[in-house]
Formats: C-alpha cells, sequence, structure tokens
C-alpha cells in the first residue's frame, strides 16, 4: 500500500496557470504537459523519497519533469505526501516562495 498524494491550493494554482500558459500555444501540449505532471507527482504515491532534499529547507524535496519542479514534503508517520509548488523552472528562482 503506498502513501497518499495531496496538492496544496497552491501547487493547484501552478498546475492551472501552466496548462493555461500552454494552451494559448497549444490546447494539445498543454493537455499533454499537464496529464504529465500529475501523473509524476501522483507517482510520489510509490516513491515518495525518491526525489532530492532541496537545500536549505528540512524535509522539502523535489523531483523535475522537462522543465517544471515538483516540490514536496514527506510526512511519514501518516503516510502522506504533500506536494506544494509545481514551479516554472525557466521563471526567476527569486519570486519562488515555498513554505
Amino acid at each position: 500500500m503506498g502513501y497518499k498524494v495531496g496538492l496544496t491550493d497552491a501547487a493547484q494554482a501552478d498546475l492551472a496557470a501552466a496548462v493555461s500558459f500552454l494552451a494559448e500555444k497549444s490546447p494539445e501540449a498543454a493537455m499533454r504537459v499537464g496529464n504529465e505532471l500529475l501523473d509524476v507527482a501522483l507517482s510520489l504515491t510509490l516513491m515518495p523519497r525518491r526525489g532530492t532534499a532541496v537545500r536549505r529547507r528540512p524535509g522539502m524535496r523535489k523531483v523535475s519533469h522537462r522543465y517544471y519542479l515538483i516540490f514536496y514534503q514527506v510526512n511519514e508517520a501518516d503516510q502522506w505526501v504533500e506536494v506544494v509548488r509545481i514551479w516554472d523552472g525557466r521563471k526567476d528562482p527569486a519570486a519562488l516562495q515555498l513554505p
């Protein structure tokens, strides 16, 4: 039995913004990339520790897909993974706010 995965409001807004941006150029690409990002996030149910640790953020990990970084935290006791941001790595890193 795997971990449960949830997305914060910020992560959901990030995903929606990425899909919306891509849809302006190609609705098909937007659907494909949006589904891929969601699949990567949900795949953390089986391997929640596979991402790399985020420096200066104890307990925070990240996985990447295409240009995007998926930031998350693992709660071992409750077997819960919380995706906190889905960040477009082409954006200014100084604008990224993590909890």
